[in-house]
C-alpha cells in the first residue's frame, strides 16, 4: 500500500472516498444514507441573468448555506435577508432540523446573528489575522 499526495486528483478519487465514508456513516449512525441535494435562490436582473444569490445543499437533515452574494450595487435593499428567508422557507418545507453556515470575521457574522444564527465554533487565524465562524440555526425545538 502506498500513500500519495496528489495535487491534481480526479472526480473518481473523490467519489471513492465520499462513497466509502457515507456508507460507514450510515452503518455507524443507524440512519439511512441520504444524497446531498444542491439548491439555489437566485437574484436575476430584468434580462433574466443571474447577478447574485445563495447556494446551498441539504444533507444529514440540515441545510448548509455554502455561498451568499449580493453585488455591491444592490446592497442595502434587504436582498440578503430575503435570500436567507427563502432558504429558510425551503428548509422548513422539507422539515429539516436546522441551517448552518460559515463566515469570516471580515464578512457577515452580525448579519447572520440578526437572523437568529448563533456561533457554534471558531477557527482563529483563518486566514491569518481573521477568524472563521461556524453558525447554526435550529428549526425544531
Amino acid at each position: 500500500m502506498k500513500i500519495v499526495v496528489d495535487t491534481n486528483p480526479v472526480a473518481a478519487d473523490y467519489d471513492i472516498i465520499a462513497d466509502g465514508l457515507l456508507a460507514f456513516n450510515a452503518a455507524a449512525s443507524g440512519r439511512p444514507r441520504t444524497a446531498k441535494t444542491d439548491f439555489a435562490v437566485l437574484l436575476r436582473d430584468d434580462d433574466g441573468a443571474t447577478v447574485g444569490g445563495l447556494w446551498g445543499a441539504v444533507f444529514s437533515d440540515w441545510l448548509f448555506i455554502e455561498l451568499l452574494y449580493v453585488p455591491d450595487s444592490l446592497r442595502g435593499q434587504d436582498l440578503g435577508s430575503q435570500l436567507m428567508a427563502k432558504a429558510e422557507g425551503h428548509a422548513r418545507a422539507q422539515d429539516l432540523t436546522g441551517i448552518w453556515l460559515d463566515t469570516y470575521s471580515f464578512q457577515a457574522r452580525p448579519f447572520y446573528e440578526k437572523l437568529g444564527f448563533a456561533v457554534v465554533g471558531e477557527i482563529v487565524d483563518m486566514p491569518p489575522g481573521s477568524s472563521r465562524y461556524f453558525l447554526s440555526k435550529p428549526l425544531k425545538p
